[in-house]
């Protein structure tokens, strides 16, 4: 009777563990299904993200258009990082006020700008270093834009302006020009 009472109980422990170590596989299963497409879905925002962990050459950047038709890539401000969209429609170089306060930006004179949305106040600045893969360029001019939702800065033209720009199918090439 003792042997009767035994085997039941380790079946019923060998189907308890079975039905565990299913869980288990399907939890692991959809973990690594999240972080694969986490990994696709940020590549297909930010196809530069790893722009500081490739080779590029001094003086030349080579970007890859988003599925959105933007130019998104890490860069520093004054050693900081930050993450750029290249804007030829901005004039200045613009950093939400949040992380201009976080890098620690200095406020300059309050100023009036036109932007997509009309007419803004904006506060003028300068930044030591703007830094984007082999290219680094110093005393930037920027502006501080109050109205800035989240940490994106836009790269205008007083960074680009100094660059020769080649966009072909999708990649766009700046380089310093030769002297």
């Amino acid at each position: 009777m003792s042997e009767q009472r035994q085997q039941p109980d380790s079946d019923q422990l060998r189907r308890g563990l079975a039905h565990w170590m299913h869980h288990l596989t399907w939890a692991a299963l959809l973990f690594l299904l999240t972080l694969f497409f986490n990994d696709f879905i940020a590549d297909r925002r930010n196809p530069n993200r790893n722009l500081s962990l490739t080779s590029q050459s001094a003086g030349e950047v080579v970007l890859q258009r988003n599925r959105d038709g933007h130019y998104i890539a890490p860069g520093l401000i004054n050693g900081e990082p930050v993450t750029f969209l290249l804007d030829t429609g901005a004039t200045q170089v613009s950093v939400p006020e949040a992380l201009a306060e976080k890098i620690g930006l200095e406020r300059g004179r309050r100023q009036q700008t036109m932007t997509a949305n009309g007419v803004i106040s904006v506060h003028s600045t300068r930044l030591e270093s703007v830094r984007l893969g082999g290219i680094e360029l110093r005393n930037v001019a920027a502006s501080i834009n109050p109205h800035m939702v989240g940490d994106t800065v836009l790269l205008g033209m007083s960074f680009m302006q100094h660059l020769d720009m080649v966009q072909r199918a999708g990649t766009l090439r700046l380089s310093v020009p030769a002297p």
